[in-house]
């Protein structure tokens, strides 16, 4: 996904209703921030008058480095890693710092939420929370932004985090995974998360959790929620439903998105809380 950071034309049949975007005449401050965490490049966005203020760049480096924190405990790359070690059997989950113990705790609701469609303990040999634990690091990092006046956002490997206090929606593009140089429709968001899973960017990387074979139906699943863990979690229960995820993804309340079939069908939806 893309984060505009101008103001442009939303495009035809976004996949949720725009927030009404009211231009003013003068443009308010903004700053960013990039750096590559957990395998992938991190993007933290500040707009409002409190963008260049030292707070705010403080705010920024404690998320990150909450972030780098993270991968620490979590990374199945890093041998040291808490879940590394437990992936290994040297150390048993009971002894696991709490934070291990909650992630555990959501990969079993995870599983239960999507029918066993996204399932930590099946997609590779043992339990991994690598898919779960992206959208929860996103959010833990955006903790430490709350005492940012103005208008935050993250996007993490095309996952987005966002809250406008000016009620000003960000605009944020979701590319199309046949080209991912065109964007396949514009979304204005003010408060809430994006989240994108597909084979666009990694190729089927995503398997079926019944038959352990990669997935290619659907070519990409955008979900927008209230949560970035769940929009993440549900986005790759999407993708390893294949075309049954079309009539699936119109029980998830309070969310909408878009479904790029591998067909070339394009599916979109919106559903009340």
């Amino acid at each position: 996904m893309t984060l505009s950071t101008t103001d442009r034309p939303a495009a035809a049949l976004p996949p949720t209703e725009p927030v009404p975007f009211v231009p003013t005449s003068v443009e308010p401050p903004r700053r960013s921030w990039v750096e590559q965490i957990m395998g992938m490049p991190v993007s933290i966005h500040v707009r409002g008058p409190m963008a260049p203020a030292p707070l705010t760049a403080r705010a920024v480096a404690d998320a990150y480095a909450e972030l780098r924190r993270i991968d620490t405990v979590f990374s199945t790359y890093r041998e040291d890693s808490v879940i590394s070690r437990v992936r290994r059997g040297e150390i048993r989950l009971a002894d696991c710092p709490p934070e291990v113990l909650e992630v555990h705790m959501l990969c079993r609701q995870a599983r239960e939420r999507t029918d066993g469609w996204f399932d930590a303990w099946r997609w590779r040999d043992g339990f991994d929370p690598t898919g779960l634990v992206k959208g929860w690091a996103i959010a833990r990092a955006a903790t430490f932004l709350e005492k940012v006046e103005g208008d935050v956002a993250i996007d993490a490997g095309g996952d987005v985090l966002v809250r406008s206090a000016a009620d000003a929606p960000w605009r944020v593009g979701i590319e199309d995974p046949n080209d991912r140089s065109t964007i396949l429709a514009w979304v204005d968001v003010t408060e809430g998360a994006i989240a994108t899973s597909g084979v666009a960017a990694r190729g089927a990387h995503i398997i079926d959790p019944f038959t352990g074979q990669s997935v290619t139906g659907v070519l990409s699943a955008t979900v927008v929620g209230p949560s970035i863990l769940w929009a993440d979690v549900m986005a790759t229960a999407a993708v390893a439903r294949g075309a049954d995820a079309v009539e699936w993804v119109t029980t998830l309340p309070g969310t909408s998105g878009v479904l790029v079939m591998a067909d070339g069908e394009i599916h979109r939806w919106s559903n009340p809380v």
